[in-house]
């Protein structure tokens, strides 16, 4: 077994031998898709920093998904980890590493989680709509590990970081206006990524995101959940020290991007 720890550039392996105690996972919600994949994200206080650690050891021996589990899981947070999952899916597919066995499981998650999110947040009783989601959150699990994710985590980082936002709307306030920025790069996969939400073309994907986030009631716009424009320089400088994630995506994101993407989120 090998083990990795991410602080921001640092990366040191080798420095777990394994773990030898059985390892069961039942997910609760259906966003992290960690049940199935080798990261856990811990928040630092010190540096107001979400850091990733990354092992097979965290790979369980066996995941119970069961949609049963999800029911009493309120509206807001059936959708934030919903949009969670979704990007999960997206950003793997749309990926400078991007794997033709891991994009069949990103494209189904797609179309799984379009297609039920918003059925799962205004009825939390449709269990039909709850094993949709999870069977997705699960597949964006199983893209973790081989592709991960890449700008749109990066930029929502800092969102959690330093303002303690939940991770799934961090992910919903960026995930639409990075999908635009990244559009001109790697034209057929959006294109694929649009058709599986229902759109005709590439350059639908972004609106069909923010329509989806919005029924599934996320207030879109960092203002509307306190973050202050004085505080793009210094969330730019966070995001970008993300490598880990950035050389994934698509398109450079250079400061000056950043700065631009924080504003047209704004």
């Amino acid at each position: 077994m090998w083990f990795a720890r991410t602080v921001f550039r640092r990366i040191v392996f080798n420095v777990l031998a394994g773990r030898r105690t059985a390892l069961a996972c039942a997910p609760t919600t259906a966003g992290t898709g960690s049940e199935v994949s080798p990261n856990a994200l811990l928040f630092d206080e010190a540096a107001i920093a979400k850091k990733a650690v990354i092992s097979p050891a965290l790979v369980p021996d066996v995941a119970i998904v069961d949609p049963a589990l999800m029911l009493s899981l309120p509206p807001a947070l059936t959708a934030t980890t919903g949009i969670d999952a979704l990007a999960h899916c997206l950003e793997a597919y749309a990926n400078l590493a991007a794997h033709p066995v891991i994009d069949l499981y990103a494209l189904e998650g797609v179309r799984l989680i379009g297609a039920h999110l918003a059925r799962a947040v205004a009825d939390g009783s449709d269990l039909a709509a709850r094993s949709a989601v999870a069977l997705g959150s699960l597949y964006g699990g199983l893209c973790l590990g081989p592709v991960n994710t890449a700008g749109v985590h990066a930029l929502a980082y800092p969102l959690g970081g330093e303002f303690h936002l939940p991770h799934g709307l961090s992910i919903a306030l960026m995930l639409p206006h990075v999908v635009r920025f990244n559009l001109p790069a790697l034209p057929e996969r959006h294109a694929a990524l649009a058709a599986a939400l229902g759109g005709a073309s590439a350059a639908e994907l972004p609106d069909r995101l923010e329509q989806l986030i919005g029924a599934c009631g996320i207030r879109m716009g960092l203002s509307a959940h306190g973050i202050p424009r004085d505080a793009f320089p210094r969330m730019a400088d966070a995001a970008l020290l993300i490598t880990r994630l950035l050389k994934n995506n698509p398109r450079p994101i250079s400061r000056a991007d950043a700065l631009q993407l924080y504003a047209s989120s704004l």
